[in-house]
């Protein structure tokens, strides 16, 4: 007798499967990437999203979406115009000569970048924490040896001036770092402000911005403020997915770097490796040292080609993520909702940080949020943690203001709050 053919039972997943991402940003000229955790993509499977979501799905545009796939359909071009491709990287952030280093890793390889490179063991840093990611950079540079000086401020502030000053005037600090928009409480910091304190006070303290929620939706002058370092991510305001960890460098900083007494405390973050790989591939030639991420290089150029050629220009970019961002803000006033950041002056463009009303909690919110399509962050500052929820504004959904995206949330938030 024979056997019945064999049939593939259906795949059975808690997450719903997108449509192909490739034909999407065909079809529609822009491409949502799916990267979520299991309650936040299918509520039902977590019931009434106790998780908090530990990401959320981006918006690209087609350009981005198809340089991502070059890498799976075939490298029809070399890589060296996509790698060397430093101009682009420069303008993002208004320098003639600072040195962009590209490298493979999340946002926070550029702690362990500058950490590893510009500081040696004993010498002193100056952090000013105005959120989570001030303790995290903090730690890691105490991780290779540094001593490190906090100044931290109260929930949904930044260090004073006044404060910055002073620590700068207490004793000589190898470097001070400022976390331009800490994601954890959408505080901006004035970073052009702290540069100024910095030149006057202790001109020889290398600045060290990071930018991971800031380049490409806040103003950052790189040679006219006088940074020395600015560290950030692909995955925000830069419009391209995680994965390629960000840095510009000022000569002052690559100086400093070749003069340090002890070699650089990492393998895979030292400059020394990385420095001929950035000039080789801006002279046009390859050369290795890691296994390069192809296809969000190839994004990552499609997006700068897009913030740096292509209108908006960077100033009008600027202003529409401000516009926005104090639509929203004044949307969430009208309904009495409070914002983490304590001054407006000093609140985040390209993101918001609000409280939940007495009473209510993420389980109200979030859910019926994601009914809606809509997908915000959970708290992450560990004061609040449970109290808030942070929404993002920022790349596409602010330049583009034809998808309607910030209209969408509005009406969301109104219907909920209301």
């Amino acid at each position: 007798m024979s056997k019945p053919p064999f049939t593939q039972e259906p795949h059975k997943c808690a997450l719903p499967i997108p449509p192909c991402p490739l034909r999407a940003c065909l079809l529609t000229g822009y491409c949502v990437v799916y990267n979520v955790s299991k309650a936040l993509a299918n509520p039902r499977a977590d019931r009434g999203l106790r998780r908090a979501p530990t990401s959320s799905p981006y918006l690209e545009t087609a350009s981005v979406c198809l340089g991502r796939f070059r890498g799976f359909i075939g490298r029809t071009n070399s890589l060296i115009p996509s790698t060397g491709n430093i101009p682009a990287r420069r303008e993002v952030l208004f320098t003639a000569d600072g040195q962009p280093i590209l490298v493979a890793g999340s946002g926070t390889l550029g702690w362990d970048q500058v950490a590893s490179n510009l500081i040696e063991a004993g010498e002193d840093a100056l952090v000013l924490n105005s959120g989570y990611f001030g303790d995290s950079f903090a730690d890691c540079l105490e991780t290779y040896g540094a001593r490190v000086t906090q100044l931290k401020a109260d929930v949904g502030a930044a260090p004073s001036p006044a404060d910055v000053e002073t620590a700068l005037k207490s004793k000589p600090f190898k470097l001070i770092t400022i976390t331009h928009v800490d994601t954890s409480t959408g505080v901006l910091s004035d970073a052009k402000g702290i540069c100024d304190i910095v030149k006057r006070v202790s001109p020889d303290t290398l600045v060290i911005l990071d930018g991971v929620c800031s380049v490409a939706s806040e103003e950052i002058r790189f040679d006219e403020w006088g940074i020395d370092v600015v560290l950030t991510a692909t995955q925000k305001g830069l419009g391209t997915p995680p994965g390629l960890s960000v840095l510009c460098v000022s000569q002052k900083a690559l100086k400093v770097f070749e003069t340090r007494r002890s070699p650089p405390s990492s393998y895979y973050a030292s400059w020394k490796r990385w420095l001929p790989i950035m000039k080789a591939y801006e002279s046009g030639n390859a050369q290795y040292f890691a296994t390069p991420p192809v296809n969000l290089i190839y994004a990552f150029n499609a997006s700068l080609q897009a913030i740096t050629r292509a209108a908006p220009s960077l100033d009008d970019r600027f202003k529409m993520h401000k516009e926005a961002s104090q639509r929203l803000k004044k949307a969430l006033e009208d309904l009495g909702l409070r914002q983490v950041p304590l001054d407006p002056a000093f609140a985040a463009n390209g993101m918001t940080a609000v409280y939940y009303p007495d009473g209510l909690m993420a389980s109200d919110v979030l859910p019926k949020l994601v009914k809606d399509e809509i997908v915000v962050a959970a708290g992450l500052h560990k004061d609040i943690k449970d109290k808030y929820f942070r929404i993002g504004h920022m790349g596409l959904s602010v330049v583009d203001p034809s998808r309607g995206d910030l209209d969408r949330v509005i009406t969301s938030l109104q219907h909920i709050f209301g």
